[in-house]
């Protein structure tokens, strides 16, 4: 098999083993953490913590830990631009830990781009993204390995439209696979998919993300006809849809037979700094996370969908054998 790269260097993609394909070792706004660095940043426990390298690597490294324990060799993180993407960080806890770090490269916008990028074309912005593929991510050797994108409730917005077809040129140039946030409640997956066929893109090499934030299935099939991955990717944020709903909707996706298309994470931060801390306790107390973990999907949804009929061969291809394909493209 193709190497894939991590934040360690190149492994063969047959050594990936289990993989957890989105989640994040930490989830900050790295202009706020530059600016007021004093700042907390919240656990997923929903408890602050004192801001600094030391404290979030050590969080980090002890959910790192658990899903070692678990099983989970690997696990994708889709942080990048607006995500705090921090290399050091990464290649820390995979040194202490043994997980294996799959990074990327883009920026994940809703809508907001500085002016640096405004002022650009697709065509410039994706050679920063070749840079990280090539060259290596912030002065460093760690190379990304897949591309990532996002939209949201706001929809393909002009700004967002124009990081889609820079990621779509930068997948051209490179061959790397790309992950795109989408809302389903607002519908951007198709009009995503259709950006990345006129750019060309290879669609057997894009997944779309948080698609099990729907309970349609049919909806969630229209999106497989064209080819792509779908990833079942937020189990433990009931607020967005409640886990019994999610595990229904994988199990009749199993049922039509997309296994082979099909991914299971948490999309779980470690740490986040996205709310004040007494509205991430309120959120807490009131269940619209619940157990929202890296160790989510081997403790509670991989148990879950076995109980509801899933075969262990749909779960290795989901867990295992996905992950290499869509990276390699093999």
């Amino acid at each position: 098999m193709a190497n894939v790269e991590t934040v360690t260097g190149p492994v063969d993609a047959s050594e990936l083993g289990t993989t957890l394909i989105h989640e994040h070792l930490q989830a900050r706004d790295e202009a706020v953490r530059v600016q007021w660095p004093h700042v907390s940043t919240v656990g997923l426990d929903g408890e602050p913590f004192e801001v600094g390298p030391r404290e979030v690597q050590a969080e980090a490294t002890k959910a790192a830990r658990e899903i070692v324990d678990l099983g989970v060799r690997t696990i994708c993180d889709p942080s990048c631009m607006f995500l705090g993407r921090d290399i050091e960080l990464m290649r820390g806890v995979a040194t202490e830990t043994g997980l294996q770090v799959v990074p990327c490269t883009g920026i994940y916008t809703y809508d907001h781009l500085p002016t640096f990028f405004i002022s650009r074309t697709p065509e410039q912005i994706a050679e920063f993204f070749v840079h990280d593929i090539t060259e290596g991510i912030q002065g460093t050797d760690v190379k990304a390995a897949f591309l990532k994108c996002a939209a949201d409730e706001p929809g393909v917005t002009e700004n967002v439209e124009k990081v889609h077809r820079a990621v779509a040129k930068a997948h051209l140039a490179t061959g790397v696979p790309i992950m795109a946030h989408s809302r389903p409640l607002s519908d951007t997956a198709p009009r995503q998919i259709e950006i990345f066929e006129e750019e060309g893109v290879d669609l057997s090499r894009v997944q779309i993300a948080h698609c099990g934030d729907s309970d349609d299935p049919d909806y969630i099939e229209r999106l497989l006809d064209n080819g792509i991955y779908v990833g079942l990717d937020r189990f433990g944020i009931e607020m967005y849809l409640p886990f019994d709903k999610r595990i229904a909707t994988a199990l009749a996706l199993l049922e039509r037979g997309y296994a082979e298309r099909m991914f299971l994470s948490a999309d779980a931060c470690v740490t986040i700094d996205w709310f004040p801390v007494e509205v991430d306790k309120q959120m807490v107390a009131a269940g619209m996370v619940d157990d929202w973990t890296m160790a989510m999907v081997p403790n509670r949804v991989i148990p879950a969908l076995k109980e509801g009929g899933a075969t262990d061969e749909q779960i290795e291809t989901m867990m295992v054998a996905n992950a290499p394909r869509w990276l390699t493209g093999a």
